[in-house]
């Protein structure tokens, strides 16, 4: 289902190239709206790229010290900052700076609040859209704040690790006590609440509100070391020093995930008009990605695209969609609140109903017999 339009958002998409390609059409009363390919698209095309209608960065990715834009998302410390910081290393240094798209220069901060953007064009564009409403000014470590007690709030209830996709946040509302839930609009009516929005701040409001981030929500990654490897992997370099560059990196990577674990970017989620009437299937023909290190999404194509045809991404990663029918069900059925039937799931119907649990289980089991057999054959 598409989220809506209001004034005080910008849909930006090129509306020329997006009429040519696909078009948002109703399926049914179950899926809703659909995202429909208008002429052939080929394996690896871009389809589309689209502004959010509004985006954020996840409070706790923001606590732990992922510097990123305030507007877009994007990653404020340069690759070397960031692979110092990930891996524990402070003397570290990168070779090949250069490639460092990130420019410190350019980077402004709120004059009264001093939260930071990466251009002067983010910072007017938040103070355009939302930001003279949510400046704390001189309150911004204020723990008594009320935007501050809502950020608490929520914090106290999503702890880390934060989800990919903001539309696992349909999983929290179902799991948030009808307490707990109050407490929430409570806070955020008294941070925030106008008379000419006075529906979103009702119960009924609020919950709506919530549904329409938990149904809609694409998750956001963006990170200056991931894009400084990039361009070095477009180097050409001769074989000695692609191997030695090859090996460095292959070593900062370990070093960071010892140091780190797997939370490399700066993460956050955001509201996507087109891409959000995007239907899932455990075999997408379509991913989205956000290359440019801040948060435009480009969706892709990951096979050739008829006309006519149904443009689907996945709303689960590529270890769940390696699991059962039965698993993946599991999944969407309690974080994105639908039964899937697309090809796969339709061709896998005569399958056991074996949960992810069942399947650990099973995987831990056929390891501990592995071990078994690997003791005695080293005994022998």
């Amino acid at each position: 289902m598409a989220a809506p339009q209001d004034d005080m958002f910008s849909f930006c998409v090129d509306p020329g190239k997006v009429s040519n390609c696909v078009e948002v059409k109703f399926i049914d009363k179950v899926k809703g709206k659909g995202l429909f390919a208008k002429r052939s698209i080929k394996k690896g095309e871009s389809i589309f790229i689209e502004r959010p209608l509004v985006s954020a960065q996840f409070l706790w990715n923001a606590l732990y010290k992922y510097r990123a834009c305030e507007y877009c998302l994007r990653a404020l410390e340069t690759a070397e900052e960031n692979a110092r910081r990930l891996s524990g290393v402070p003397g570290l240094s990168l070779p090949h700076p250069e490639l460092c798209s990130v420019r410190p220069e350019l980077h402004q901060a709120c004059p009264q609040c001093q939260v930071m953007y990466c251009s002067s064009e983010c910072r007017q564009a938040a103070a355009d859209q939302y930001h003279r409403v949510l400046c704390l000014g001189a309150s911004q470590e204020d723990p008594d704040h009320p935007i501050n007690k809502l950020k608490d709030a929520w914090r106290s209830m999503h702890y880390p690790p934060e989800t990919s996709s903001i539309m696992l946040m349909a999983r929290m509302v179902a799991l948030v006590k009808q307490g707990q839930l109050a407490l929430l609009q409570s806070l955020f009516t008294t941070a925030l609440y106008d008379d000419h929005l006075n529906r979103w701040f009702t119960p009924e409001g609020f919950r709506a509100l919530f549904s329409l981030v938990g149904t809609n929500g694409q998750g956001i990654g963006t990170s200056s070391l991931s894009q400084w490897v990039h361009a070095c992997d477009a180097l050409e370099l001769p074989g000695q020093q692609r191997e030695h560059l090859d090996s460095f990196i292959d070593q900062l990577y370990k070093d960071i995930e010892k140091e780190t674990g797997d939370f490399l970017n700066c993460e956050g989620s955001g509201l996507f008009l087109l891409q959000s009437a995007c239907n899932h299937s455990c075999i997408p023909n379509a991913e989205a990605s956000f290359p440019d290190n801040n948060f435009l999404l480009h969706l892709s194509a990951l096979s050739d695209i008829n006309p006519g045809e149904e443009i689907c991404i996945s709303y689960l990663d590529c270890c769940q969609r390696d699991r059962s029918r039965h698993s993946r069900h599991k999944i969407l059925r309690e974080n994105y609140l639908f039964i899937c039937s697309c090809p796969k799931c339709v061709s896998q119907m005569d399958e056991l109903d074996l949960t992810s649990e069942e399947e650990e289980e099973g995987e831990a089991e056929g390891e501990t017999e592995g071990d078994e057999m690997e003791d005695e054959m080293t005994d022998v």
